[in-house]
């Protein structure tokens, strides 16, 4: 199938949500919040002073001098305190109004003379004074479910006195690469035909930026009695199977058979046009969804992006769209793969306001090519109909940063 039928058939399926959990507001930074939060009273709840100044009565400054009579420090009790006719009380920044005052007179804005301080610019009456609620209101929703926390949000909840957010559970994503080439992580090469694993711990760096826990399960040979444990076993312990390899025209390739034949699953659908990638698949048991994907690094992460994405931001009750923007090319891109949906990668430079896409650096090749994805790199997204592009065209980037 075309590539927009499988994004169309991939957001028909039914992706249950994850449930909910509570966790230390400290170390809630990253999570997907499960409920609305709103504030329980005003903040602040009192007129309070927004500089370091003298409480007046803005009406007083005409007069030219006003009277001090005490100090007011943040975190005083205001309880008592007055400011009459003639009268200022020196306030600080943070400290409640004192009953009376309308306006706060900044200490640069006055010249004290032993207990007095005469005016020597005037202020509009409320200057420097925050209002009731000027952060917020009582009852106000200040974050929605399903928004992302960062950094604000934990300020926010603190304010709040918000110690255990609920936020959404992580879903567990397995990954397992497929292929007797390949080689764990410190494993000692004895044949040169053996490639070190790489697939796998990038697919769980894209995990855990996207909200998902990762079940590292390594690398399995091409044997079909051990990739159908290993991945009958994924499937007992995550929301989503993912794997590498295997998912071709071989006659070593297990993972689509065994997918098929031993597991269970129904196949949603096996094979798109789009390059890199054409050999995807995704299945599901149950509420459990199984992503096959091609054993080339490049091709593997690429897909990655385009089919796991989606499930995973479902599972946790949000929507995935890739983050596409419109480029200048800097120089012509000749179509490798017509008649498909091609994501080729590219530098994409934001210059002068404008996207720009240029290929300077970025090697032609298989989809193996890993090296091609770093740096300041989109990719070129180019549908089945669409034919060789010239400089200074516009084009579709989807952003990698």
């Amino acid at each position: 199938m075309s590539y927009e039928e499988s994004i169309a058939k991939l957001g028909e399926l039914t992706v249950e949500r994850v449930g909910v959990q509570k966790v230390c507001l400290t170390e809630a930074q990253g999570r997907i919040l499960a409920q609305d939060v709103a504030a329980a009273e005003n903040s602040p709840r009192h007129p309070t002073s927004a500089m370091d100044g003298y409480a007046i009565i803005a009406g007083d400054q005409s007069g030219g001098r006003i009277r001090i009579v005490r100090d007011n420090p943040a975190g005083n009790d205001t309880d008592g305190l007055r400011v009459v006719s003639g009268t200022a009380i020196k306030t600080f920044t943070g400290a409640l109004m004192p009953e009376g005052a309308d306006t706060l007179i900044p200490i640069e804005k006055v010249t004290v003379e032993g207990e007095w301080i005469r005016i020597d610019e005037p202020v509009p009456q409320g200057f420097a004074v925050r209002p009731v609620g000027e952060n917020f209101r009582e009852g106000e929703v200040l974050l929605r479910r399903g928004a992302p926390i960062g950094f604000a949000e934990i300020g926010v909840m603190a304010s709040l006195n918000v110690v255990a957010p609920k936020v959404v559970q992580r879903p567990k994503v397995a990954i397992l690469a497929t292929g007797s080439e390949v080689l764990e992580l410190g494993e000692c090469s004895d044949n040169p035909a053996q490639i070190r694993s790489s697939n796998n711990y990038t697919l769980e760096a894209l995990v855990r930026i996207h909200g998902g826990e990762p079940v590292q399960l390594g690398s399995v040979h091409d044997e079909r009695t051990a990739i159908s444990a290993a991945m009958a076993e994924a499937l007992e312990s995550a929301d989503i199977v993912v794997t590498t390899g295997g998912v071709s025209v071989g006659d070593y390739d297990f993972v689509k058979d065994v997918i098929r034949e031993e597991l269970g699953c129904e196949v949603h659908f096996k094979g798109v046009r789009i390059k890199p990638g054409q050999h995807v698949m995704v299945a599901q048991r149950g509420n459990r969804f199984i992503v096959a994907l091609p054993g080339f690094a490049y091709s593997s992460t690429v897909t990655f992006l385009l089919y796991v994405l989606p499930i995973l931001y479902r599972m946790q009750g949000r929507e995935y769209t890739l983050p596409v923007v419109t480029a200048t090319l800097a120089e012509p891109f000749r179509r490798k793969a017509k008649g498909k949906s091609e994501f080729a990668a590219c530098n994409l430079r934001l210059v002068d306001g404008e996207y720009r896409c240029d290929f300077e650096g970025k090697r032609s090749g298989s989809s193996a090519i890993m090296t091609n994805l770093l740096g300041e790199t989109g990719l070129l997204w180019l549908d089945e109909a669409e034919g060789d592009k010239e400089a200074g065209e516009k084009v579709r980037v989807v952003r990698l940063d």
